[in-house]
């Protein structure tokens, strides 16, 4: 859970980073939110690669984890 975080925040930062440079510059509205939007997923998609795969690793163990707990209580079930 604390990868999904540090990820999210990591995202949340970035986005915030690149909205206020891009007023600075003079986007404003629309065009800000879209192009934030834009510049911030790019950047996070270079920057935060090993953060996005330590959170896909976290997150399919956990899968797994649960997929082999359901398991076991539906194997419990079937012998009472």
């Amino acid at each position: 859970m604390r990868h999904v975080i540090v990820y999210t925040a990591a995202r949340l930062a970035l986005f915030a980073a690149t909205a206020g440079v891009l007023y600075l510059v003079g986007a404003r509205g629309f065009l800000l939110l879209c192009l934030a939007i834009l510049i911030s997923g790019i950047i996070s998609f270079v920057l935060l690669s090993r953060q996005r795969d330590a959170v896909s690793s976290s997150v399919t163990e956990r899968a797994a984890r649960m997929r082999e707990n359901l398991a076991e209580g539906t194997a419990r079930e079937d012998t009472d």
